[in-house]
């Protein structure tokens, strides 16, 4: 546990500090919310609304991926906007 936060939960990630935007911060899922752990403050801060099903989450350099039922949504931190796709069932 880092923070307080089960960084084996699959809606929680850590972003590694030096791997391009949000190092040092945790990145969690909580009521179809994507939020961004602050650890100095201990402040989530918003980052995209409306995550349906969410399974699992994970970052890699500026890319948060969130893997869906139905989609696969990569939010670009640098850009703060996120891309769908539709997964095909």
């Amino acid at each position: 546990m880092i923070h307080g936060f089960d960084l084996n939960a699959p809606l929680v990630c850590e972003g590694i500090v030096g791997d391009a935007c949000g190092g040092g911060r945790i990145f969690l899922i909580k009521e179809e919310t994507l939020y961004a752990n602050d650890p100095i403050t201990n402040e989530n801060i918003k980052l995209l609304e409306n995550i349906h099903m969410p399974l699992k989450i994970s970052k890699k350099g500026c890319i948060v991926t969130i893997e869906c039922e139905l989609e696969r949504i990569d939010f670009d931190l640098s850009s703060m906007k996120p891309t769908i796709k539709q997964l095909s069932i």
